[in-house]
């Protein structure tokens, strides 16, 4: 995450690691890339991802209006934001001084504020940073502006008293986050406790915004607190060498918005001033995703209404739920061959669909399949001894304790620790994790699954249907669009579905299926075979001819074109981020 230097002006100062870990100042022209070595780890570790000077200085133009507005930056860093304030109110006609306290950072790191200090005076810019962890920091006085890119820190690692202030921090303005919430998300409500009413807020925010789940009371809270809400998105990755999408977030007054207005730009280089850009309003569905906004409007209209009128969601034909999870794959999924050394007879194991999915290609696992994927070694078999284990279950139970399997978390918080809790069997498998689309499959093999996959247990009455010809239905154009809008783009170009976001997929409704059964079933060979050799354009193409009989051609070409544009940005990212 190194900062990357765009070619500067004289005069310009930038601060920065070199390869070898010690600070360099270089004042002048900048045209090299200084990047990050020892400390990089240190930054991404509290979420620090510094902000190209373009983007600061673009969003300091917009929420800067007069050369006496005061500039918060929270989570300063090294000043970025201030030092765009800085040079937008001199474009503005501010006297070189600035009057005190009008420039006001934030930082927890004193490292960084020693940096940021410096940088600032290096510029001839007065600035007040203050070394205080902004969670803690009183809202004794409003600004006319807050700049700034909050700290990106995972779950996982906003814990403790930093995540208790956070969630405070939240609470005090009547939001209540979810535990799985990042610290961006508190770190954005508290800004606005720092924000004069009719104030301008501009921030970098990870795209995450627009679809988690814990991102809901944020999307709320911006709607009611603002009444203007601005979203750019990029085409392109923004910070280098980092596998975030970001969006810019601005908003402005307060009473409310009825609608969020979104601009698509390829990257930072194609950013028009904000009064001329092509802004597109979306008035989101109570506090749902905000994914919609990635479509033209033309096309989610018709995605809405084809939705309304013959789909269902996945949650109409079933119940969606993850596999098992062993706690330790390599010790519990075996092979045949494994077992086999082992000793274990069939009562120690069970059949299960090998851990991963690429196996999974074509519209049903069969029991041909499993022997298939057996007799190349893939693991099939999962250790589920009888309560009184077989003299080789045994020995191999004892190898696992000695092997420290049975300390495992999710082995050492079960009895006995070899016993996998199981799931039902499904009828279908989901897969929820892929570069290209997600997988409903058949389970012909009736095996068991492990929690690389998502099982379906199908309600009654739809079983024999939904088994049958779900698989080869849900190759439709609006669905496959549905996956890009109810999924969330990762890092490296994945597409992953929660089981809640899975339950929203649009499925051709249980009364198109049967409409349909007849000509569905006169195409599985076909489809068959095009799935087997990688097509899935002239798969979806025949689907939709079947499916989407009652669509006029253009349309479908339409639904075909907007998914094609969400998964083509999806992917375009990841084979950035690989390359």
């Amino acid at each position: 995450h190194g900062n990357i230097h765009p070619p500067g002006r004289a005069g310009d100062f930038h601060s920065c690691r070199n390869e070898a870990g010690t600070l360099c100042s270089i004042s002048g022209v900048c045209v090299g890339i200084c990047r990050t070595m020892a400390v990089d780890q240190h930054r991404k570790g509290r979420g620090a991802y510094f902000t190209p000077p373009a983007i600061a200085d673009y969003l300091a133009a917009w929420a800067i209006r007069a050369p006496a507005d005061s500039v918060l930056e929270p989570g300063c860093g090294e000043a970025g934001f201030l030092l765009a304030a800085a040079r937008r109110l001199a474009a503005l006609g501010a006297p070189n001084g600035l009057a005190a306290g009008q420039l006001t950072g934030v930082e927890v790191y004193s490292e960084s504020a020693d940096r940021a200090r410096a940088l600032l005076a290096g510029a001839g810019v007065a600035a007040t940073v203050r070394v205080e962890d902004f969670f803690e920091h009183p809202a004794e006085r409003r600004y006319d502006v807050v700049l700034g890119n909050p700290p990106f820190v995972r779950y996982q690692n906003f814990a403790g008293r930093n995540r208790a202030r956070g969630l405070e921090a939240a609470l005090a303005q009547g939001i209540r986050l979810s535990g799985l919430a990042s610290s961006w998300a508190s770190f954005l409500i508290k800004t606005c406790l720092h924000l004069q009413p009719e104030g301008r807020l501009a921030l970098v925010l990870p795209a995450e915004l627009l679809s988690v789940s814990y991102a809901k009371e944020v999307r709320r809270f911006l709607l009611e607190r603002f009444q203007r809400v601005r979203l750019i998105l990029f085409e392109e990755r923004v910070f280098p060498g980092v596998l975030e999408e970001v969006v810019l977030l601005l908003a402005e007054g307060s009473g409310g918005a009825r609608c969020i207005e979104v601009h698509q730009a390829r990257d930072v280089g194609a950013l028009p001033p904000v009064e001329t850009a092509a802004w597109v309003s979306h008035a989101p569905a109570g506090h749902s995703k905000w994914t919609d906004a990635l479509l033209e409007r033309e096309a989610f209209a018709l995605y809405d209404d084809l939705r309304a009128r013959s789909f269902e969601p996945l949650s109409a034909w079933g119940r969606t739920y993850l596999g098992a999870v062993t706690g330790r794959n390599d010790f519990f999924a075996l092979s045949l061959a494994e077992a086999e050394r082992l000793g274990l007879s069939e009562r120690d194991t069970l059949r299960i669909s090998p851990p991963g999915t690429r196996h999974l290609r074509g519209p049903a696992f069969t029991e041909a399949g499993w022997t298939e994927q057996a007799r190349r070694g893939a693991r099939g078999l999962l250790l589920y001894p009888p309560d009184t284990p077989s003299p080789a279950a045994r020995r191999y139970i004892a190898e696992g304790e000695a092997r420290g399997v049975a300390d495992a978390y999710k082995c050492r918080v079960r009895r006995p620790w070899w016993r996998v809790p199981l799931v039902p069997v499904p009828d279908l498998f989901l897969t929820y994790m892929n570069h290209d689309r997600p997988r409903l499959v058949a389970n012909a093999a009736q095996a068991q699954i492990l929690n690389s996959l998502y099982g379906v247990t199908l309600q009654e009455g739809r079983k024999t249907i939904g088994r049958a010809l779900l698989p080869l239905a849900c190759l439709n154009s609006l669905t496959l669009l549905g996956c890009e809008l109810v999924g969330r783009a990762y890092g490296g170009g994945l597409l992953k579905m929660e089981p809640r976001e899975a339950d929203r997929l649009p499925l051709p409704s249980l009364a198109l299926l049967k409409n349909r059964r007849s000509d569905l079933q006169a195409l599985k060979p076909r489809l068959a075979a095009l799935l087997q050799g990688g097509r899935l354009a002239d798969a979806v193409e025949a689907v939709d001819a079947v499916v989407l009989a009652d669509v006029p051609v253009r349309d479908r070409d339409a639904l075909r074109l907007a998914r094609a544009a969400l998964f083509g940005r999806r992917r375009a990212r990841g084979q950035r981020a690989g390359g």
